[in-house]
């Protein structure tokens, strides 16, 4: 028996955007209460629209899964930042790297994934990527354009432009010409 409920727990409310680690934005379409195993649970219905995915969440594992709400803009700035800095690769084995990468991502942290975006990054001048560093590029990018679109109310595409732009301003990656000084200054 699924009955709908309240529309507000642990400051969470449905209608509203939270990032879920694992996979990335969702919106929380409702609060439910379902009987599992005799034991009536509080359920956070989560809809991921983007992998056509609806996630059922106990309210009692909120904290523990890492469900949490969409950056302030203040984070989402400093992600920005983040990706104009020098790419920090370490020295290691591809594989280490790779799960380190890895954990980033899925973490749900703005900063830990930008660095993982910021890191992989190849410019058009650059040699190109392994199969798995393009995907776990694209993974972070996905999360990244995701969470900054929903709190900066841009399309996926503005918001991967926004990114792309910032990521262009980091060291030996784009080479800055005087339209784009006086385009920047006027923005």
């Amino acid at each position: 028996m699924v009955t709908k409920k309240a529309v507000q727990r642990l400051g969470f409310k449905t209608g509203e955007y939270i990032v879920y680690p694992a996979h990335g934005v969702g919106l929380i379409t409702s609060i439910e209460e379902q009987e599992v195993a005799g034991l009536s649970l509080e359920l956070f219905v989560i809809s991921f629209a983007q992998d056509k995915l609806t996630l059922r969440v106990p309210v009692a594992k909120i904290k523990s899964v890492g469900m949490r709400k969409l950056a302030e803009e203040d984070l989402v700035r400093k992600a920005l930042d983040t990706l104009t800095g020098r790419a920090r690769v370490k020295r290691t084995m591809w594989s280490r790297r790779a799960q380190e990468y890895e954990a980033k991502i899925n973490s749900g942290d703005l900063i830990a994934i930008s660095e993982v975006v910021r890191d992989l990054y190849r410019s058009d001048e650059q040699p190109e990527q392994s199969y798995s560093e393009r995907q776990l590029f694209e993974q972070a990018m996905d999360r990244m354009s995701r969470e900054i679109g929903a709190v900066n109310r841009l399309t996926l595409t503005e918001a991967i432009q926004l990114i792309e732009k910032n990521l262009q301003k980091g060291p030996r990656r784009g080479v800055k010409t005087d339209a784009a000084d006086a385009e920047e200054a006027a923005a």
